[in-house]
């Protein structure tokens, strides 16, 4: 794999070849070969500008963080574009040698783009990176990350939930359910519950368990309680869909078919639809009508979750 500045092993060099001929595996090998030589322009950026100054996304990384000066962190304050980019070495004369390139169109591997950034950005929120879904699943830091631009949507927060959104369809069509957390108004973001760059919580969440990522808003509900509903605390999503449902308060199933996935015919639990006499088992609130307090009560008589 790359690193920032250095590779984790040493191959022979191999014959050079124009760049767009080579393979996956010819392109690392120069690559790792050019860091061993070490040949870096002592003109850092402005060799580079002498060829790619017309390209607006390069020049944009001067209005970045990435491309600031005066920032002793930044690629920009030290080795410049070869921060990232690798040795110039003889890039410039006559292009046949590679540089670093990110994105979908480098025919380097996800492991190796990333791991130039992470020679850098070492932060307590990446440490997780190397077991995450998103490292696992071959996805790219640049894949959510724009580089050369003033503002990276996916730390903007009006913006963050349209990067996620690209790639996770179904969480976007549920968000836009009639039942739904106000993601689509960008009120609330993935972020506030999911790390991106993973954790060692079921589904990068930021919390150690589902319940302790929705206590942290709906705080009425974690108890403790006299009388506790079995699924309430065990796990959230038994009944709600996070993302958004077509029923009412992100339910899976609407009552009274989603407590008869546990509760079986009892005298009246398994009565669907409204009969005579019997009403509040089919209309209203359905279950709800009497078992008000489904998350847990207090009450010494509360037993059945009815007061």
């Amino acid at each position: 794999m790359l690193g920032a500045g250095v590779f984790l092993s040493l191959i022979t060099p191999v014959k050079a070849t124009p760049w767009d001929n080579l393979s996956s595996e010819q392109l690392e090998q120069q690559l790792q070969a050019k860091f061993a030589e070490g040949n870096y322009s002592p003109k850092g950026a402005d060799s580079c500008l002498m060829c790619h100054k017309k390209d607006p996304k390069v020049m944009a990384l001067f209005d970045s963080t990435h491309g600031r000066l005066d920032n002793s962190k930044s690629p920009m304050a030290g080795l410049q574009c070869e921060a990232c980019h690798g040795p110039l070495g003889n890039h410039n004369r006559g292009g046949k040698e590679p540089m670093i390139d990110f994105g979908p169109d480098s025919k380097l591997s996800a492991a190796s783009q990333n791991s130039v950034c992470l020679g850098c950005h070492q932060q307590a929120k990446t440490q997780e990176w190397h077991s995450s879904v998103h490292n696992l699943e071959g996805i790219t830091c640049v894949s959510c990350h724009q580089i050369h631009t003033a503002n990276d949507p996916v730390l903007d927060h009006k913006q963050v939930n349209e990067v996620c959104s690209k790639c996770h369809r179904q969480e976007k069509a549920d968000m836009h359910k009639r039942s739904s957390h106000p993601l689509q108004w960008n009120e609330m973001t993935c972020i506030d519950c999911h790390n991106p760059h993973d954790s060692a919580n079921d589904k990068a969440l930021k919390r150690a368990t589902v319940n302790d990522t929705c206590y942290s808003c709906h705080a009425d509900k974690r108890g403790p309680f006299l009388w506790e509903h079995a699924p309430v605390t065990e796990d959230c999503t038994s009944c709600h869909n996070p993302h958004g449902s077509v029923n009412d308060n992100l339910l899976k199933q609407k009552a009274p078919q989603l407590c008869q996935q546990c509760h079986v015919d009892d005298g009246h639990a398994s009565r669907v639809v409204s009969q005579p006499g019997v009403d509040a088992f089919g209309g209203g609130r359905s279950c709800l009508n009497c078992h008000s307090q489904i998350h847990g009560s207090n009450h010494p008589a509360g037993s059945n979750f009815s007061r």
